[in-house]
């Protein structure tokens, strides 16, 4: 069956269709239309999509959404992105199965693939989530208009820098579930404090379905305020966390032997051990987050361990990789995507943790506004905490961090990426663990690209 045809394209947008067909998947950047693909054609402020529309069809696109005149099969729009969001709603108003909403400052990413992971291990089930990190204004919308009609589970990530962004995009999911992964210092530059963020990723709340479930982290100190938040509007409320006063919280925890963490949980009066695989005290939390998740849709809980147990680092946030250095090999862990100080914390104290000699490749964190001068030169205790010998500093932000650095840690200060690719192909040795962490903007996934291919 498709995933849409013209005619219900048209129904759900109000367009009219030049021509019959059938897609199999919706894009709005043409560069990744496939074979069967819907293309919807945006207008942004950098690009129109609408001259890219030869390209999505010499890829194999179906058809698409304009909003003027082609020769191509498309149904035709007032306003593609009015159209992009009215077909979100009619794919979430086709979907009879449970839809969780996931957010945060910190986590929201690796929890949302984690508890696709967890529920689609379910027999005879049907998950759908969002694909990278598509959790802005078109991203979201996107997510839900991929959503197979037939899905019994939906995970959809959401994001915002601005307050006031979560509280329409829930509308759109309408989550029977809505997550808060916890609450950190990012887009400080929108917002005066971490109270006002923690309000904003409260918003989620708003868009619960009657009788749905909020998840609330425990350990936050924002924890009551994001409670209050959910009250409204969630038929309960569920906790999560380290603290033992937490429904979903981790009782026992123990570093595994083969890497990852072994944690003996209680979700209320049951409980489950298991192995999370990925390591570091921000994993254990996000497992909590989804154990609580997988309860709250009555998915299988064994199954839900099972599956953090076998789960790989995401490119950006936390893979490992061994690359070649001269003779020998290094430990690559790339946490190249993103950061703030709260992610920065603890993925240093994830590098603690590693043998050989530590090097971290610290890009600058940004739209921390006034703050940032402080945020970053508070990053000092956890670098020297985790044992790092050799620091490479990625950016301008950074100046303050190499001042706090000067005489306890060995350290360069560079201006860009490139410029850190190449202190790091020189500084390398066999047997060393290198973090690079940054935000997305500084390009750190480039170097560790470069460092993947071909290292010494």
């Amino acid at each position: 069956m498709s995933l849409w045809t013209s005619s219900d394209i048209a129904a759900a947008t109000g367009g009219t269709a030049t021509a019959d067909f059938a897609a199999d998947g919706v894009a709005f950047d043409s560069r990744e239309v496939g074979e069967g693909d819907l293309f919807v054609a945006l207008a942004g402020e950098q690009s129109d999509g609408h001259r890219f529309l030869d390209q999505a069809f010499a890829q194999g696109a179906a058809g698409a959404i304009v909003s003027s005149d082609t020769t191509h099969p498309v149904v035709r729009v007032a306003d593609t992105f009015a159209a992009l969001e009215a077909l979100a709603r009619a794919a979430r108003a086709r979907v009879k199965g449970r839809v969780i909403g996931v957010t945060g400052s910190v986590g929201k990413t690796s929890t949302k693939e984690a508890l696709f992971a967890a529920l689609d291990r379910s027999p005879n089930r049907r998950a759908h989530r969002s694909v990278k990190s598509y959790n802005n204004h078109t991203g979201v919308p996107l997510s839900l208009a991929r959503m197979p009609a037939d899905s019994d589970y939906a995970v959809l990530e959401m994001g915002m820098n601005h307050p006031g962004e979560l509280a329409h995009l829930t509308t759109l999911v309408r989550p029977h579930v809505a997550i808060v992964t916890a609450i950190a210092p990012a887009h400080t530059e929108f917002f005066p404090d971490e109270s006002a963020i923690a309000d904003a990723k409260g918003e989620i709340f708003r868009g619960l379905e009657p009788g749905g479930i909020a998840i609330v982290p425990y350990d936050s100190p924002h924890r009551d305020r994001l409670i209050a938040a959910a009250h409204p509007y969630a038929g309960k409320i569920v906790t999560f966390g380290l603290d033992k006063r937490a429904d979903v919280h981790a009782a026992e925890v123990m570093p595994s032997p083969r890497g990852g963490t072994f944690v003996g949980a209680k979700v209320g009066a049951r409980e489950l051990s298991m192995t999370i695989a990925q390591p570091g005290q921000h994993w254990v939390s996000n497992a909590m987050a989804v154990l609580a998740a997988v309860d709250a849709v009555g998915a299988d809980l064994a199954l839900a361990g099972l599956a953090l147990g076998e789960l790989g680092g995401l490119a950006g946030r936390g893979a490992r990789r061994d690359v070649a250095v001269g003779e020998g090999r290094a430990l690559l862990i790339d946490e190249s995507y993103n950061a703030n100080p709260a992610s920065m914390r603890a993925t240093l104290a994830v590098l603690a943790q590693e043998p050989g000699r530590h090097v971290a490749v610290l890009g600058e964190m940004r739209e921390l506004g006034e703050g940032s001068a402080a945020y970053h030169e508070a990053l000092a205790p956890a670098v020297m905490a985790a044992r790092v010998e050799m620091a490479v500093l990625v950016g301008e932000a950074m100046a303050p961090l190499a001042q706090a650095l000067e005489g306890k840690v060995d350290f360069v200060h560079v201006r860009d990426a490139a410029a850190a690719l190449d202190q790091v192909r020189a500084l390398l040795r066999p047997g060393d663990a290198v973090l690079v962490k940054g935000s997305n903007g500084v390009g750190l996934s480039r170097l560790v690209a470069a460092l993947a291919d071909k290292v010494g």
